[in-house]
């Protein structure tokens, strides 16, 4: 009688709860929220500020787009102390670095690696012609092939809330789009205006692929750890693209020449402005790798494109970038289609909690009558 209430002896409320908190890389507890905020904080910050500094880099004459690339992941370095010295130095940790890393998951990390280099180098060239509000709004664009790739990639399901996020951003795009042909510099040609223009869709385009890619990739993966010890190998082989391209294009001696002479802030400033532009960018990198490990591409992809609000209204206060008709529709569309999405979660993350509640009442319910149905039986075989 003992074996048979043990074998059937359902899992408690508490156990079921902690076995979906584990199954879900505990998204219920305290380390998960705080690392989520962690996560997106870094994003936040790292996103706004490295697209005012790369602006700031060209609105005073510096022009090597190899160099603005660089920057966007010569940052790498600053992964090294939160891999390593867990383990080296404060002994917090069993696991060492590296330590699962195989050949597939190395050549895989090589390659993203490589596709990001693309996408830096077009994000400059993007950003090197337009204004950062006009950059920014066309990057809300990636979110519409974020949920086609997510779709095919990674099975994501189409829901109403994520659709009609994706429809209202889009528009947003569009009648920016239409509307951009007066918000070109007056000095700047307008094949010039168009190159950047359709370098900023391709950045969103690739960026919006990297993003399931990566998403499948960390279906495999365990710990946060292993996020940025792959982050570490992705941006290295993106800093060699751009390396090995600045050093056929001559970006080294031009980088030399532009510090000295041709930036009109000084050397020193230039130096400044180079190294805010690498430590932003990986903040930006470090919190996007986490967002999609922590929650989904999707959810990562529309988070970015909150904040590209956020660099609108950044880009018009610290630059003086025109925000007329226009870009205040497009903003608001992209506000609207964000609630949309996060209105769409909550709804979600209730309905779920519910449906837990509910199976939980029914193991309980089940556990009763197996239990009565155990005494009853005891008792029929004692008469």
């Amino acid at each position: 009688m003992n074996k048979t209430a043990t074998a059937t002896t359902p899992p408690t409320r508490t156990q079921l709860h902690g076995q979906g908190v584990e199954d879900q890389k505990a998204k219920t507890s305290k380390s998960y929220l705080v690392l989520l905020v962690t996560n997106y904080l870094c994003l936040f910050v790292g996103s706004v500020s490295a697209s005012l500094l790369s602006k700031y880099y060209f609105n005073h004459k510096g022009s090597s787009r190899w160099v603005s690339t660089w920057v966007q992941c010569a940052g790498f370095p600053l992964l090294l102390p939160p891999i390593f010295l867990p383990y080296y130095l404060f002994k917090c940790t069993e696991r060492r670095p590296f330590s699962h890393f195989t050949t597939k998951v190395l050549t895989l990390s090589i390659l993203v690696g490589l596709l990001l280099g693309l996408n830096n180098l077009l994000f400059s060239w993007g950003n090197s012609y337009l204004p950062v509000s006009t950059s920014a709004l066309l990057l809300s664009s990636q979110l519409l092939f974020n949920l086609v790739f997510s779709v095919i990639i990674v099975k994501q399901k189409i829901t109403f809330s994520n659709l009609n996020c994706v429809i209202l951003l889009t528009l947003s795009s569009v009648l920016l789009a239409l509307g951009s042909g007066h918000d070109k510099s007056p000095d700047l040609p307008k094949s010039k205006y168009f190159i950047g223009f359709f370098c900023t869709v391709g950045a969103g385009l690739l960026f919006a692929l990297y993003l399931p890619v990566m998403e499948m990739i960390y279906k495999k993966v365990y710990c946060y750890s292993m996020v940025m010890e792959m982050q570490l190998v992705m941006e290295i082989a993106a800093t060699a693209l751009a390396t090995v391209g600045m050093a056929s294009d001559g970006g080294y001696p031009e980088m030399k020449r532009e510090a000295q002479t041709v930036y009109d802030k000084g050397p020193v400033v230039y130096c400044l402005t180079i190294i805010g532009n690498v430590v932003t960018w990986q903040l930006c990198f470090m919190g996007t790798a986490g967002m999609v490990f922590l929650t989904s591409s999707l959810t990562g992809g529309i988070s970015m494109t909150a904040i590209l609000a956020m660099n609108v209204i950044a880009g018009v206060v610290v630059y003086g970038d025109s925000f007329g008709g226009v870009k205040a529709v497009s903003t608001v569309l992209c506000a609207w289609g964000f609630c949309s999405y996060v209105y769409g979660m909550y709804v979600k993350l209730k309905l779920q909690e519910k449906e837990k509640f509910g199976e939980a009442e029914k193991v309980e319910s089940q556990k009763e009558m197996v239990q009565i149905n155990v005494t009853t039986a005891a008792a029929d075989a004692s008469v």
